[in-house]
Formats: structure tokens, C-alpha cells, sequence
């Protein structure tokens, strides 16, 4: 592992970096915990804020560029952002099958399946882990 390459990075960055990582970290608890207690709440609320931060810093990132500073990573930001915001509220309308599938979906593929692709070879993630 190379913690070089992490404190070289822009702040955006190394924030994204860091709270993703604690949103895969919570996460996973949460998908572990038993559903509708007040800890799946007050965890759930924590981590809709982590993966909100984590969307959002994205839009401070701009190392791959193809409209511009933007890319398709971001147009996966907004889809975070679309599906959290479907997540909390079915949650709140008692629409408990929607609220567990919408935050499942957006855990694996926002976060573990995203998170996959940035150890990619070339990708600053890669030379960290990696390097």
C-alpha cells in the first residue's frame, strides 16, 4: 500500500476517499442489523448523510473529463442523490420493501461496485492499494 499517493491528492479527494470508506463500513453493519429498530434508524439516517457527502464531493473531483469537468462517475452522483432521496422516503411512507431494495441497490452500486472499478489499473485507487 502506497499512503503516499493518498496524501498527494486534493483534499475533495482524500475526503471522498475517507467517507466512502466509512460508508461501506456502515453499510455493511447495516445490512447486518436487525430492520426497524432505533440502531437500523439512527445508523441509516448516519450513512444516508456518509453516501450524501460522498456523492456530493464527487462533484469537486474531476481527474476523468468528458463533457467538460464532468464525466459518467458524475452522472452516477446524481443517481445516488435520486436514490436516496426514494429510499428515505419509502421508508417514511412505510414502504418497507421499496426502502430495502432502493438502499441495497444504491450500497452495491455506488459504493462496492464503483469502488471496485477505481482499482483499476491507471486509476489513482489502484496505485494506492497497489502501488
Amino acid at each position: 500500500m502506497n499512503i503516499d499517493v493518498f496524501w498527494s491528492a486534493s483534499l475533495a479527494i482524500q475526503v471522498h476517499i475517507v467517507i466512502a470508506a466509512l460508508a461501506v463500513l456502515f453499510g455493511a453493519m447495516q445490512l447486518t442489523f436487525r430492520k426497524g429498530t432505533w440502531v437500523h434508524r439512527q445508523v441509516g439516517r448516519f450513512w444516508v448523510i456518509l453516501m450524501a457527502v460522498v456523492a456530493l464531493s464527487s462533484f469537486f473531483i474531476h481527474e476523468i473529463r468528458v463533457w467538460g469537468l464532468w464525466s459518467p462517475i458524475h452522472l452516477l452522483s446524481i443517481f445516488t442523490l435520486g436514490t436516496l432521496f426514494v429510499g428515505v422516503y419509502a421508508a417514511r411512507q412505510k414502504q418497507y420493501r421499496t426502502h430495502a431494495i432502493t438502499m441495497s441497490v444504491t450500497y452495491f452500486l455506488a459504493l462496492i461496485l464503483t469502488g471496485a472499478l477505481t482499482l483499476l489499473p491507471g486509476r489513482m485507487m489502484h496505485g494506492m492499494v497497489f502501488g
